[in-house]
């Protein structure tokens, strides 16, 4: 595969698994100690990242969780925080400034807050009640993020008795390094096409619904616009018909990222429509996905991991075939605002 390392990236996916333990033990204690409520805050793609574990809380737990920007939780406040929240925070450099404020607000009112780091000996990392860091970077932390705040809701629903399979779901994700990585080397060609494809235009629209909607905001923001300099319009399914279809003509570009959860309809009732207008559609199934030993259930809660980690091969063509390596920055901590 181009310029990619196998051994580093199962290493780096195998440690975001290995935390699961840590967190059931975090979350059962938590809950047991009468935690009333659930804040995931992060700033940009990080917290973009906590989405889908989430709404998968709001959806199928009865315990309150809310997920906040940052800058506007110290701006704005929040009735719902105080003693009994857990209060999640992702930094991959462990040193955002926003984040480093919403973690002194949140202990200021009493919160118990568990940061996720990339990196250890951080500002983040120290100053949290508890810290759990597992290296990675930003080819690998799509994925790494995905697995741990999966495994946070996960942690919840099964302390209180809302998610009856947990074990064997567990058992899976153990296996879940080895899995992506075969979904790497899979993607890998259609990977190079793509990157030609997104390279031939200035601008692309990108839809998904459930939970593989968080990917396609965080591949559109955080990917082609922030590392490649390409505009975007993330565009959720449900509202792809209130508005962004406007904007279809012939030679629009239109990405689909679909998943196997509930909302996968939503997605097909966008990939149905686009072709009348443009041929510039291109989807991204992970029903395509070869998983062997992964269940109908543990396939759709994996969506996220599973298109990031299939997005990346993108990434690594895109970043070569138009000269623009991922890590240049104008302005990103560049210049301070």
């Amino acid at each position: 595969m181009l310029n990619f390392d196998e051994a580093r990236f199962l290493d780096i996916q195998a440690g975001a698994v290995a935390l699961a333990d840590r967190i059931d033990a975090f979350i059962g204690e938590r809950l047991a100690a009468g935690a009333t409520n659930l804040f995931f805050v992060g700033s940009g793609g990080a917290g973009i990242l906590m989405q889908p574990a989430a709404r998968l809380l709001q959806t199928r737990s009865t315990l309150p969780t809310f997920l906040e920007m940052p800058a506007e939780l110290v701006e704005a406040g929040s009735v719902h925080l105080g003693p009994g929240s857990i209060v999640i925070i992702p930094s991959l450099s462990g040193t955002t400034l926003e984040s480093i404020r919403v973690l002194d607000y949140a202990k200021d009112r009493g919160a118990t807050v568990l940061t996720l780091t990339g990196h250890a000996a951080t500002a983040l990392a120290e100053g949290a009640d508890v810290n759990l860091t597992t290296f990675a970077a930003d080819d690998t932390s799509s994925e790494t993020f995905s697995i741990q705040s999966l495994l946070i809701a996960l942690s919840v629903m099964r302390a209180r008795g809302e998610f009856s399979t947990y074990d064997q779901v567990l058992a899976q994700l153990r296996t879940l390094p080895d899995a992506l990585l075969g979904v790497k080397r899979g993607f890998e060609e259609r990977a190079a096409e793509l990157a030609r494809i997104i390279a031939a235009s200035g601008y692309h629209i990108i839809t998904g619904a459930g939970a593989s909607w968080p990917e396609a905001f965080y591949y559109g923001m955080c990917i082609l616009e922030e590392m490649q300099w390409i505009r975007t319009r993330p565009v959720h399914a449900s509202d792809f018909f209130h508005g962004t279809l406007e904007l279809l003509e012939p030679g629009v570009s239109v990405i689909a990222l679909k998943g196997e959860d509930a909302g996968r309809s939503l997605v097909e009732r966008v990939e149905a429509f686009v072709p009348r207008i443009t041929d510039t559609l291109q989807v991204i199934d992970t029903a395509d996905f070869e998983l062997l030993g992964f269940t109908p259930e543990a396939r759709a809660l994996l969506a996220p991991a599973l298109l990031a980690t299939a997005l990346e091969r993108v990434s690594a063509h895109l970043e070569v075939l138009r000269d623009h390596p991922l890590t240049t920055r104008r302005y990103y901590r560049q210049l301070q605002y």
